[in-house]
């Protein structure tokens, strides 16, 4: 199957919000690449196979990557790692889907682990996390292999918006980080439960771009 694409949006009301706020509609208008580090979430076969909304951000994410890697910011790649599953995991999934959760990963090189259309750069950072935020302390290495490279923006991309996503880009918010959720590089599995987060970044979290802004502002 072909990939989709979100019908995204943020209410008009929400950017005249900020824009009163702040006297402007982004909070970001600008960031410094060497600071800045792309954060791929879960694109790993288990996700994008059966959604058509997470083949269609594929090409995005290659080419913020791309970009990215040329202007000298960190690409990191982020995978669901194999964590023992808890009695709360088996009474709230049920045990064979917990199951099927824990293993959603993969096994072997983590490089082999991501969905085969992407190429990993030699200095691209792949980490596995294990709670559903890749910025919960304690929960995956990210923050510290952040810190370590002076990165203070990160551009959020991956699947699944609501979840995930949603749940590393509000981490990465509450740990002083700026935070860029990019609206047609993150997917779901439906349009509503992918705008209710972008809605939800936007207003509390970060900002919310395209992926025509992100390139934008990776030339600026």
């Amino acid at each position: 199957m072909d990939g989709t694409v979100h019908a995204w949006r943020i209410e008009v009301r929400e950017y005249e919000r900020h824009e009163q706020r702040r006297g402007r509609r982004f909070a970001f208008t600008r960031f410094e690449p060497a600071r800045t580090a792309l954060v791929v979430i879960d694109m790993v076969p288990f996700f994008v196979s059966g959604n058509p909304y997470c083949r269609g951000i594929v090409p995005n994410i290659s080419r913020i990557a791309d970009a990215l890697r040329a202007a000298g910011a960190t690409v990191a790649w982020v995978l669901p790692g194999a964590r023992p599953c808890t009695p709360v995991d088996d009474e709230f999934h049920g045990p064979e889907a917990a199951d099927r959760y824990r293993a959603s990963g993969g096994t072997g090189p983590l490089a082999g682990r991501l969905w085969p259309d992407f190429a990993v750069g030699p200095e691209d950072l792949l980490v596995e996390k294990f709670a559903a935020s890749a910025f919960f302390p304690g929960r995956c290495a990210l923050p510290a292999l952040l810190n370590e490279r002076g990165v203070d923006t990160v551009l959020i991309t991956g699947t699944v918006t609501n979840v995930c996503c949603e749940s590393s880009a509000r981490d990465a918010s509450t740990l002083g980080l700026r935070v860029i959720m990019v609206a047609d590089a993150n997917a779901a599995r439906c349009d509503r439960d992918h705008n209710a987060t972008l809605h939800t970044i936007y207003r509390s979290f970060g900002d919310v771009r395209p992926t025509a802004d992100v390139l934008a502002m990776i030339e600026a």
